[in-house]
């Protein structure tokens, strides 16, 4: 059963608590600009969005490496960098559709959320329960029922 940190964008307050434990558990410091974890924010819509790798099945990021310094770990599910491989090329940065990852200028390497070895930290400290770490299969079913909320709507207006 592969699990991934599902995002419910409305839950987020734009507390940016996620990036704060996310790069103290990682590098030690207090510095949301070395999160795997990033919050985009639209503070005159009162929008926020929590962004980290989506684990892809089909990751654009391992694709484009050119040293095969990302692959997937089947056992957790989640795509990983051996930093022994890595060249700090950055295309893997550039080639995320998602914004799932980053660059750590203080270490100069590239950064990705490695879901914590199973357990999530930005899942356990996020108040508002913006962050879940769920089955992957329930995160397709609740994509497969807005998409069809949506078709629906759409379809009302034609009818």
């Amino acid at each position: 059963m592969q699990k991934m940190v599902i995002i419910n964008h409305d839950k987020c307050t734009g507390c940016r608590q996620c990036e704060l434990v996310c790069s103290v558990k990682h590098t030690g410091a207090s510095n949301p600009s070395r999160s795997r974890i990033s919050v985009v924010k639209w503070e005159g819509e009162g929008f926020y969005l929590p962004m980290l790798c989506q684990q892809c099945q089909e990751p654009a990021c391992m694709a484009v490496c050119p040293k095969d310094a990302i692959s997937r770990d089947e056992k957790l599910g989640r795509v990983v960098v051996d930093y022994d491989l890595c060249i700090g090329c950055e295309m893997c940065v550039a080639a995320c559709p998602f914004g799932g990852m980053g660059i750590d200028t203080v270490e100069k390497k590239v950064i990705k959320c490695n879901l914590c070895d199973g357990k999530p930290i930005c899942v356990r400290f996020c108040k508002s329960e913006a962050l879940e770490y769920a089955d992957a299969s329930i995160v397709n079913l609740k994509k497969k029922r807005v998409a069809a909320e949506k078709f629906s709507d759409l379809m009302r207006k034609f009818v």
